[in-house]
């Protein structure tokens, strides 16, 4: 695996950037599927590591969700090994279906990214996520008429998780596994035509490529950027307002001048304050809480998820929970 092979060079840079920050000796889960993303990121990562003394820990996650599911696990810890990884934890995913096949597999894996983390003592995972996946979820966002932090798309960090390959796009993953001799694995849930996202990758970006012209995806990425720097100065101001209010008992002429761009978010922050579980809030929940601040025309209370009622009474909005609190 020479150094001179470009697509493993631009994605060894992108990890290098990474492994700089990191103290030597850190311990690094890296999530591998399988797929060229994650198994370019496995090789890249390994070809770095001994420059910055970290150590790797290559997770697996079978999902059960179909017939061969523990094959494919084996199968890609062979591969691994290959590469030269010694330490791999293969975790078997509890998906219960709740909220559709895509969000309930994607919150049952990241339980078994958090296991592996303990189970180490790692405080970096790294994901393998392209540019390409950051333009798919952009234009799924439009889709369900999503605000600006979902708009905003993955970020580079969040917590303990890196992607690096963000600015990276899939051609270049699958490139640099040809360079490295190593064969990826190709997800059948990757073509059926019943996921969102698969429709988007197979037929919404490639029309919107010929019919406007090609670097969509570019041009999607950057976007998604510009959001996510907006949306971060958004979440900051409200932050800071909240910061200041009884969450409880908000004094309407305390966000009454706020924008609306910075009032939604204080009073979202209210409501998961007030026993709302986080996420359960969307647009429509808000529609008549801000009408408490910009339209009031004597309304009853509105009933929001998690047993949250919220009212206008004497000039302030009074946050309560009517379900009975867990002993």
């Amino acid at each position: 695996m020479s150094i001179k092979n470009p697509a493993l060079l631009e994605l060894r840079q992108a990890i290098r950037i990474r492994f700089e920050k990191l103290e030597p000796n850190s311990r690094v889960c890296v999530g591998v599927s399988g797929g060229a993303d994650s198994l370019a990121l496995a090789i890249a990562a390994n070809l770095e590591s001994d420059n910055y003394n970290i150590n790797l820990i290559a997770v697996i996650v079978d999902h059960g969700l179909q017939e061969k599911s523990a094959e494919v696990a084996l199968l890609t810890e062979k591969k691994l090994k290959t590469i030269g990884y010694d330490n791999i934890f293969i975790g078997k995913a509890n998906v219960q279906l709740v909220d559709g096949l895509e969000a309930s597999a994607r919150r049952a894996r990241y339980k078994v990214f958090q296991q592996s983390m303990e189970t180490y003592g790692a405080k970096t995972f790294l994901l393998g996520h392209t540019k390409n996946d950051q333009a798919e979820g952009v234009l799924l966002g439009l889709a369900r008429g999503s605000g600006t932090k979902s708009l905003s798309g993955m970020q580079d960090v969040n917590g303990p998780y890196i992607r690096p390959f963000l600015t990276i796009d899939r051609s270049t993953t699958e490139e640099a596994c040809s360079e490295a001799g190593i064969e990826f694995w190709s997800d059948p849930h990757n073509i059926k035509s019943e996921f969102s996202r698969v429709r988007v990758r197979e037929n919404i970006l490639p029309l919107i490529e010929k019919e406007i012209g090609p670097g969509i995806i570019d041009a999607l990425s950057r976007s998604a950027k510009i959001l996510r720097e907006d949306a971060t100065a958004l979440d900051e101001w409200a932050e800071a307002v909240f910061a200041q209010l009884n969450p409880a008992d908000i004094e309407i002429a305390a966000i009454a001048d706020l924008p609306i761009a910075v009032r939604s978010r204080v009073l979202r922050r209210a409501i998961y304050a007030a026993g709302a579980p986080v996420g359960s809030i969307s647009a429509s929940h808000l529609e008549p809480i801000e009408a408490f601040v910009s339209d009031w025309r004597g309304q009853g209370h509105t009933s929001l998820p998690g047993g949250v009622k919220v009212g206008r009474i004497s000039g302030r909005l009074s946050l309560s929970n009517s379900q009975p609190t867990q002993p």
